[in-house]
């Protein structure tokens, strides 16, 4: 089942000034703290302070309603982009989630969720046009925005100064951000409101703040379906070796330094070899090791796909491994809906698509065939 609003609450945070006065919202975007929002929300002030839209139910016993002020070295303005980065670790006591973020640009005619002061429906016209931000020291021409169509009262709540300062846009089907809200953005023609394309923006400056922070997104936040991204596939694959009881042990295995010497250079891509065998007599530890090697590719510096096969799950009419593969990945994207919300249907997925993403991230697919 996708986000609803309640799931994406979680991730909100209210930004006040020290006089306790509200400049706007942001969302949490990674599990290291970092808000983004819109540059109106930060400008001028010298010091910020983040208050969680709601607390979640994970918070901890002595969580309170506010966090200490946010210092102004914290505090990240992108004023050419209409966003700013804000980053606190106040926030982690709350248990709030972070929302993952669209893998592209919405298409027009995306059905959207906004927050601003509540949840409205909207309508991703498509790519704003001419469209310039108004700070206090100048105007800045911003090229990726999103141009929006609201309700009469979705373009009340646009007015400048508003309570959507800030606010988030939501795919409304998979509930991926797909850009932050601005009162002081005014286009060459009547719209409805306008919002800065996160992913635009980041595209358009590989090695920005923003960039970086989408990266580390993608990383580390699931998103499945069409817009699956590493940390989507990550979880869906680990899920096939904890359905065969493959998690770690304790006490842990003896360390085989060669065999994971060997597990390394194959998986680095030292030779051509599409294939390692490891072959040994019963009771040597072969489903050991392979369990081993899962959990070291899921928990490293960086985590990688692997999906774990047995040989009784293979069957005579399958059209080569890849079909087991899918299977063992839809098998494990039914576990993953039946566990509650995500963002995007972990169901809707091919091995293909899994196996490309974790090419394209420079971390492949790994499978292993046990037995």
């Amino acid at each position: 089942m996708a986000l609803l609003d309640a799931d994406a609450d979680v991730a909100l945070v209210r930004i006040r000034d020290l006089a306790g006065r509200t400049r706007g919202t942001g969302f949490l975007a990674d599990h290291d703290g970092t808000v983004v929002t819109s540059h109106e929300a930060v400008d001028g002030a010298e010091r910020l302070v983040l208050q969680p839209m709601v607390q979640s139910p994970d918070a901890g016993a002595g969580a309170t309603a506010w966090t200490r002020p946010v210092e102004p070295g914290a505090i990240t303005p992108l004023p050419e982009t209409g966003l700013a980065l804000v980053r606190t670790d106040a926030l982690r006591p709350h248990g709030l989630v972070p929302l993952p973020i669209a893998a592209g640009r919405p298409a027009a005619g995306t059905a959207a969720r906004l927050w601003a002061g509540g949840w409205l429906d909207g309508t991703v016209v498509g790519p704003g046009r001419d469209v310039t931000y108004t700070a206090t020291d100048r105007v800045h021409l911003l090229d990726e925005t999103l141009e929006l169509g609201l309700c009469a009262g979705g373009r009340e709540a646009l007015r400048l100064g508003g309570p959507a300062v800030g606010g988030p846009v939501l795919d409304a089907r998979t509930g991926v951000v797909l850009g932050v809200l601005g009162t002081a953005l005014h286009g060459g023609r009547r719209a409805g409101g306008h919002a800065i394309g996160l992913r635009a923006v980041a595209e358009a400056a590989p090695r920005s703040p923003l960039a970086a922070l989408l990266e580390r997104n993608a990383a580390t936040v699931p998103a499945y379906g069409s817009e699956l991204n590493p940390a989507g596939a990550l979880r869906l694959t680990l899920l096939t070796a904890e359905a065969a009881g493959w998690l770690p042990r304790n006490p842990v295995p003896v360390e085989r330094p060669e065999l994971t010497a060997e597990f390394t250079r194959f998986a680095e891509g030292e030779g051509t070899a599409p294939v390692l065998g490891l072959v040994g007599d019963p009771g040597t530890g072969r489903s050991t090791e392979l369990a081993r090697l899962t959990e070291r590719r899921a928990t490293g510096p960086h985590p990688a796909p692997t999906v774990r096969l047995c040989g009784a799950e293979l069957r005579a009419d399958d059209d080569g491994l890849r079909t087991a593969v899918g299977r063992a990945l839809r098998s494990a994207g039914l576990t993953l809906a039946a566990s509650g919300r995500t963002a995007g249907d972990p169901t809707d997925l091919t091995p293909d698509a899994v196996a490309r993403l974790a090419a394209a991230a420079g971390r492949p697919l790994l499978v292993l065939l046990d037995a």
